[in-house]
């Protein structure tokens, strides 16, 4: 019989929902305001002191981060995972004497199933893959908000541009899983309830990334993503769309009109299930053709696709449902 929440406990998980959507939200903004600010009082030397620092430091995003293990094991993320809640499902052994991309779909609002099982310990990933490193890609901009960029790299979060990833996968050894939210902030303004649609027909450079380095692709599909809000989709050409696609052009990310649970501000407790796929074998070519990166990202789509199928039902959707890749 399944044992009752306590208040308390319900509390701990709205708060670490909270604290999850302050800090993707807001967070960001308030250590740029605090850090500028300071330089405008009897405290400006701090500010002074950390922008010098920042200079020094400011290819280290680029270079593997700064990733603390007792950050990644906080509670307050199995809190978060239990809120939800939040599962990871293995399908197939990864080799911990190879490396690994995972393409996570679908990005929905705030990558939740994402961020929490593959850049936080709270599901079990290393005890489900014994001797992989797993680390998540986001936007190359956040690791320019002065403190905030600090936070980021303290979870393990590595920078998406192709200098990172390549570090990664060239000079950090064996047994790397290195995830990317493939759809990004295109794929972030598809997201609806009862909506499964991925962002990824065009998207090719993660292919080309792997033949380059020989790194296996692993599709990884979060169901129940895109059910944790409700977000206000502006028909193409509308001027509210014109607002995020401009935004998504100059800051790489599109702002999102959605409401949640709470009056609005938490997500719904929709149940997460991250399910890893089977590896795509991907031989090593330094300078691969167009042909070989079609033909490994047709078979990433068609490995997607019986994914996305093979599980649909027992992760809560119909027999009817079916995956759309624009």
């Amino acid at each position: 019989m399944k044992q009752e929440k306590t208040q308390w406990k319900l509390f701990l998980e709205a708060f670490s929902a909270a604290q999850s959507e302050f800090t993707f939200l807001l967070l960001g903004v308030i250590c740029l305001t605090l850090v500028v600010s300071l330089m405008f009082t009897s405290l400006w030397p701090l500010s002074a002191l950390y922008f010098v620092w920042l200079v020094k430091d400011w290819d280290t995003p680029e270079r593997g981060g700064r990733r603390t293990e007792f950050v990644r094991n906080w509670r307050i993320w199995g809190h978060l995972r239990d809120y939800f809640p939040i599962k990871l499902v293995k399908t197939a052994e990864l080799d911990p004497k190879k490396n690994y991309i995972l393409g996570i779909h679908p990005h929905g609002i705030m990558c939740a199933g994402g961020f929490t099982c593959f850049n936080t310990e709270s599901c079990g990933f290393a005890e489900a893959f014994p001797g992989m490193r797993s680390s998540l890609a986001t936007l190359a901009g956040l690791f320019r908000i002065p403190l905030f960029r600090e936070y980021l790299m303290s979870q393990g979060l590595l920078s998406v541009s192709r200098a990172s990833l390549n570090h990664v996968l060239s000079k950090s050894g064996k047994g790397i899983a290195l995830s990317i939210v493939i759809g990004g902030a295109e794929e972030a303004l598809t997201s609806s309830p009862g909506v499964n649609t991925v962002v990824m027909r065009r998207r090719k450079g993660f292919v080309r990334m792997a033949l380059e380095h020989g790194a296996d692709l692993v599709p990884v599909y979060s169901f129940g993503e895109n059910e944790l809000f409700r977000q206000v989709i502006f028909s193409e050409g509308s001027v509210g769309r014109r607002l995020q696609d401009l935004f998504k052009r100059l800051l790489g990310f599109a702002p999102c009109v959605f409401l949640g649970d709470r009056f609005g501000l938490l997500p719904y407790r929709t149940p997460i299930t991250s399910v890893v796929g089977a590896p795509i074998a991907v031989p090593k070519l330094l300078v691969p053709t167009v042909e070989e990166v079609d033909h490994y990202h047709n078979l990433y789509m068609e490995s997607l696709s019986k994914l996305f199928h093979e599980h649909k039902v027992s992760c809560g959707l119909s027999e009817s449902h079916e995956l759309q890749i624009i």
